[in-house]
This record gives C-alpha cells, structure tokens and sequence, in this order.
C-alpha cells in the first residue's frame, strides 16, 4: 500500500524502540492501534447516516 517493506519496517521499529524504549513500545502500538479501529468505526458510522432532508419542496 505504502510501499514500504520489511528493511523499512525493521528501521521504523529500531528507531521506536530508541524513542519510546522497550518498555513504552506496546503501549504506544495498543494506543495507535485503537486510535486506528476508532477512527475506522466513526467513518463506517458516518457511511450509514440516512439523509432526512425535507424533499416535499422539489419542483
């Protein structure tokens, strides 16, 4: 999707574990990880809405 690899991932996972420290990493994967699952519930919620507009005025 993003092109990005297995030698880009192992980089973004060094450079993680350099920033956060080992002991913070999972927090901050299960922090993104929900932060990901509810924006994709408050997009398919906004998909499902029903116009309720009043349309009895069209001429």
């Amino acid at each position: 999707m993003f092109g990005i690899g297995v030698p880009e991932l192992v980089l973004i996972l060094i450079i993680g574990l350099v920033v956060f420290g080992p002991g913070k990493l999972p927090g901050v994967g299960k922090a993104l990880g929900q932060s990901i699952k509810e924006f994709k519930q408050a997009n398919s919620d906004d998909a499902k809405t029903i116009d309720v507009t009043d349309k009895s005025d069209k001429k």
